[in-house]
């Protein structure tokens, strides 16, 4: 004779006595370990955002504001290294004069920074020797 108090085994896992209090503990684990998977994705974006986005973000800005700043006159150094003059201001380049008579057009976006004019940085020479 088959014993009755021991519960038949279905292939599945799950238990088929009935009752069906076995498939309430999984779904609880399924949600704990999304919320642990989540946990540690949503620390790694704002790290991502505060270490390189915000960063990045703020130096495009300083030199947009260099970029829109620069006039007629002005020094500049290219990003291929080049030491110019700005002659004209155009809208998406600059006409630069890197000799007497020598003149290029370079795009705004190839001017890595604004030199202080040759006077000022001469004046600035000769009060430390003094």
């Amino acid at each position: 004779m088959a014993d009755q108090t021991t519960p038949a085994v279905n292939p599945c896992g799950g238990s088929s006595s009935g009752g069906g209090g076995g498939g309430g503990g999984e779904s609880q684990g399924a949600q704990q370990g999304l919320g642990g998977m989540l946990f540690p994705i949503a620390i790694f974006i704002l790290i991502f955002y505060f270490m390189i986005l915000r960063p990045q973000n703020k130096r495009k800005k300083q030199q947009d504001e260099m970029l829109n700043g620069i006039a007629r006159g002005d020094q500049v150094i290219t990003a291929g290294g080049l030491f110019g003059t700005v002659r004209e201001v155009r809208d998406d380049a600059f006409m630069i004069e890197i000799a007497d008579g020598v003149r290029i057009r370079i795009l705004k976006s190839a001017v890595s920074t604004k030199r202080q004019p040759a006077q000022a940085a001469i004046t600035a020479t000769e009060e430390k020797k003094d």
